[in-house]
């Protein structure tokens, strides 16, 4: 392996970096895009039971705030839902924004190694052939050595960089598709929050069906 981060020249360097850094991104983001701590799906059933024994205060608005990102816009929504229905709405926009923001942490970055690292391989296969054509410039065809390391060169960094760009461009999409799945649950337990309030469905039909 040290051989071959030799024969790839000083452009590895960026490219194992970006590789290390891809791969701490994607733990990172795997244990923290977890629906079940996101969006707990016994939640609303939990609030409609506050709300229905008439125990929704502000302690146990505070108590939804720092449970779970569900918990932060439903908490976000009834503490204006005396204010009406858009204002609630509004709200729990807001909120859900801020999720949702704090959701895509570092995916620009796993996206901006995805399209880098074959540029940078790209770059290495460049500068390996100027090397190689540099060669055959000064000492002709005969030197197969020397031929051969500036090769080698041009094509370690491609493979490299394809090697780091396939996988981080497959995480970055399957990231990008659970949020996308998480926002969903989140949109339809928020609207069933604010029908509810405000008198569109009763609250036991709700809780059936989130």
């Amino acid at each position: 392996m040290l051989e071959l981060v030799k024969a790839g020249g000083w452009l590895m360097l960026p490219i194992i970096l970006s590789s290390i850094l891809a791969l701490a991104i994607c733990v990172e983001r795997y244990l923290a895009l977890n629906p079940d701590k996101i969006a707990p799906r016994n939640l609303l059933n939990q609030v409609w039971g506050w709300m229905q024994n008439k125990q929704l205060d502000n302690d146990k608005l505070r108590q939804l705030r720092t449970a779970s990102p569900l918990g932060e816009i439903i908490a976000a929504g009834l503490g204006n839902a005396k204010y009406g229905r858009e204002i609630m709405k509004e709200s729990i926009e807001d909120a859900a924004s801020h999720v949702i923001h704090g959701m895509e942490r570092y995916l620009p970055a796993l996206g901006t190694i995805a399209a880098v690292t074959p540029l940078l391989g790209l770059l290495g296969t460049v500068m390996g052939m100027i090397r190689v054509f540099s060669e055959i410039m000064v000492q002709g065809t005969g030197n197969a050595a020397v031929l051969a390391g500036g090769i080698s060169e041009a094509l370690i960094t491609t493979a490299s960089g394809l090697c780091v760009a396939i996988p981080a461009m497959v995480m970055h999409r399957y990231f990008q598709r659970r949020i996308d799945a998480i926002v969903v649950t989140m949109e339809q337990d928020t609207i069933k929050l604010i029908n509810a309030v405000h008198g569109d469905v009763q609250f036991k039909d709700a809780g059936k069906t989130a």
